[in-house]
């Protein structure tokens, strides 16, 4: 399932949603090479990546993590890794993982802006990418593993418009083999549908039976995010730009 859209127009243009973009793939072009080189790739990721070991100190300094194609990622103690709470949310590890937090913040990103004007938009959603890089260090709080992605971020965008619009319906792009069926389904269903996959995804990582389960995606972080954005999207909310959006009929 992809989503493409929803039956929800804004009332204002987006501009915080599209200056979020704009970093997030400033950030790819720029900083990390479009991907293009490996090298530079890696050292993005190693170098303003979030390790929760460097973080919570649980990792042992000259731990060295292997990225592949002989390079690794050595578990250091510079001052800069305070910030990668931060600075993570707004790198990616490839053109899939990009595109596919871009599209998930665009469809549903605009509508919360649109609720919540463009300051308080944005605080929610660095508050939100912190509680989930929070929940992740929670989960594996020795992990010399570099994490790197806007999702965490985007899930809370995500828990938010559960709360404010479950009913609007969000068109769903499902491809079966070779045949294509665009589907609109009410948000509420989406959403859940994706909240539980995430859960069932991280349980066997939670529960110690393998460390870091996901195959390197930090589903707990997507798990807080989504919880954060439900719990604190009322405090977020603009209820004068929420009382001039009415449901589609």
């Amino acid at each position: 399932m992809i989503p493409l859209g929803d039956n929800h127009p804004t009332l204002r243009r987006p501009y915080m949603t599209y200056a979020i973009l704009a970093g997030i793939v400033g950030s790819w072009l720029l900083y990390q090479g479009a991907g293009f080189n490996r090298v530079q790739l890696m050292t993005s990721v190693c170098n303003l990546g979030m390790v929760p070991g460097e973080l919570t100190r649980m990792a042992a300094l000259g731990t060295a993590v292997p990225l592949g194609n002989g390079m690794t990622c050595v578990v250091d103690s510079e001052p800069v890794n305070l910030l990668t709470p931060l600075t993570s949310m707004f790198l990616h590890g490839g053109w899939g993982h990009l595109l596919g937090n871009a599209l998930f913040f665009w469809v549903f990103g605009n509508n919360i802006e649109d609720s919540m004007g463009r300051m308080r938009f944005l605080a929610f959603y660095l508050v939100c990418g912190l509680a989930a890089g929070l929940a992740h260090i929670l989960v594996q709080p020795g992990s010399p593993l570099p994490t790197v992605g806007a999702s965490g971020a985007i899930s809370g965008v995500l828990g938010a418009y559960l709360v404010l619009y479950p009913k609007v319906r969000i068109k769903m792009l499902f491809i079966f083999i070779i045949f294509f069926k665009v589907i609109p389904i009410p948000a509420w269903m989406v959403l859940i549908w994706w909240f539980f996959w995430q859960v069932v995804t991280g349980l066997p990582e939670l529960l110690g039976m393998r460390p870091d389960a996901a195959g390197g995606v930090a589903v707990w972080a997507h798990v807080g995010g989504f919880v954060t954005g439900m719990v604190l999207v009322k405090a977020f909310e603009n209820p004068r730009l929420v009382a001039r959006r009415s449901l589609p009929a």
